[in-house]
């Protein structure tokens, strides 16, 4: 296992009528920018309950809606003029994963006298930000509580993530039933990001993280215990309510100390969100399995009968690229099963964009689980059509 600093300093309210404990933002300013993607916070009941407690509290709030599922650098750009000409103290995200990321770039940007961009291109320069408070409304990205954020520029086709721990949210709130209204299709879809996210960290050539892997499988195997019973059920508390804090846990940086290394699918996925602008877990859903096909060897295969065993249940009878095999099978019919498209055709994806994609990744994956090269990265996508 490897050295590492362990610091997760998100304070995190969970489970139900949590919304009051947003009037703690009083303590960090009295101007908020309220920022939202579509009308799902009204239908589900946040925006009126956070308007309630904000007006309680006596803050001011300023609105920036219609963040996009693959969230702009537009955005970010009109969010950091507004937090500037209103002298806004606090942003309040309040969706999913793609409001949060935005609104973490917006609370940066506004600190920084360049283009946001920059923030993007490169997390160093990242020198301040203002803080960020998440009220959560779909379990999927974890950006609830960690520094992470994705933007992208759909001019230039680019999709990247950025990294500071001045974006980790000051606190968050968690109250599982304002997931209740999300289509099965975006349940869906969250799941298979939890899971993409625990698999980056749980394939790693790191030795002696013993716990971190144990920790990953019992991620995994909530997922795959109350995935489908949240899609069935849409309403069952302790499915969303496990889903939820699965999707904090899976990357707010505790399953990756000591054994984390560079990551592979999300990096794959981000270039389809670019170019067709996907939703993220469903470019996931659909790379994983030939991912996993495509990296199974005489080396990984103890690793994937490991995987095998320990999160599908996988007999000890069969040889371990036997039970590998089946796991990888396990995985994608998982992902079927929910309703995910299995292909990048089903998807909207052209064979023509495949090389394209391949080569801005020329340079990647040379540290990850199993280097890829462009052209192992082009058989993937295309074994994947």
């Amino acid at each position: 296992m490897n050295n590492f600093n362990y610091s997760i300093p998100t304070e995190v309210y969970f489970g139900k009528g949590q919304i009051k404990n947003l009037a703690e933002i009083a303590n960090l300013g009295t101007k908020v920018l309220m920022v939202y993607g579509g009308g799902s916070i009204k239908r589900n009941g946040a925006y009126d309950e956070a308007c309630a407690v904000l007006h309680e509290a006596g803050t001011k709030y300023y609105e920036l809606s219609g963040v996009d599922p693959n969230p702009r650098i537009d955005t970010v750009r009109m969010g950091a003029e507004l937090c500037r000409s209103k002298d806004i103290d606090v942003v309040l995200a309040i969706g999913g994963g793609s409001t949060i990321d935005c609104s973490k770039v917006i609370a940066a940007a506004a600190c920084y006298d360049g283009d946001p961009w920059d923030l993007v291109l490169d997390g160093s320069k990242i020198k301040a930000a203002l803080p960020v408070v998440t009220v959560l409304t779909m379990a999927a990205t974890g950006s609830e509580m960690n520094g992470n954020a994705v933007i992208s520029d759909m001019g230039a086709n680019e999709k990247l993530g950025t990294y500071s721990h001045w974006l980790k949210p000051v606190f968050s709130i968690e109250d599982p039933k304002y997931t209740y209204s999300l289509p099965a299709g975006q349940t869906a879809a969250g799941v298979a990001d939890i899971m993409s996210h625990v698999f980056e960290q749980y394939f790693t050539t790191v030795s002696g993280g013993f716990i971190q892997a144990r920790l990953c499988e019992a991620i995994l195997k909530t997922c795959i215990q109350y995935g489908p019973v949240a899609i069935k059920t849409p309403k069952n508390y302790d499915a969303r309510a496990n889903i939820m804090w699965a999707s904090s846990l899976a990357l707010n940086e505790l399953i990756g100390y000591g054994s984390g290394m560079p990551w592979t699918v999300h990096g794959m996925e981000h270039e389809l969100s670019a170019f067709y602008d996907i939703t993220h877990g469903v470019g996931l859903a659909i790379l994983t399995p030939f991912w996993m096909d495509k990296v199974l060897s005489d080396e990984t295969t103890p690793k994937f009968a490991e995987y095998g065993r320990n999160v599908w249940g996988l007999s000890d009878a069969d040889d371990d690229m036997t039970t590998a095999k089946k796991s990888i099978e396990c995985t994608r019919e998982f992902f079927k099963s929910m309703g995910l498209p299995e292909t990048l055709t089903e998807a909207g994806v052209e064979e023509k964009s495949l090389p394209v994609m391949a080569a801005k990744l020329k340079n990647t994956f040379k540290k990850t689980y199993v280097p890829l090269s462009e052209a192992d990265v082009l058989e993937i996508y295309q074994a994947a059509l």
